[in-house]
């Protein structure tokens, strides 16, 4: 499962971050790393951006970029 299909409200844990290097630096600097929790606290109405609260945080994510990250 990808964070763009995590359902609002749930907790996962990221698993693994596709993409070359400098796209998965970007996302891995945003603190996003593997078997880090993440909550997502909402999604816009069009469904993109994901809203997510990372490490006592909240971050706005881009739908594209959320498929790029799997979690379980």
């Amino acid at each position: 499962m990808t964070l763009g299909e995590a359902k609002v409200g749930s907790t996962v844990v990221v698993t693994k971050i596709e993409g070359d290097g400098a796209y998965k630096r970007r996302i891995m600097d945003m603190g996003i790393t593997k078997g880090t929790e993440l909550y997502i606290r909402k999604v816009a109405p069009l469904g993109d951006p994901v809203e997510i609260t990372v490490r006592g945080y909240e971050l706005s994510v881009r739908k594209n970029d959320a498929q790029c990250v799997q979690v379980k």
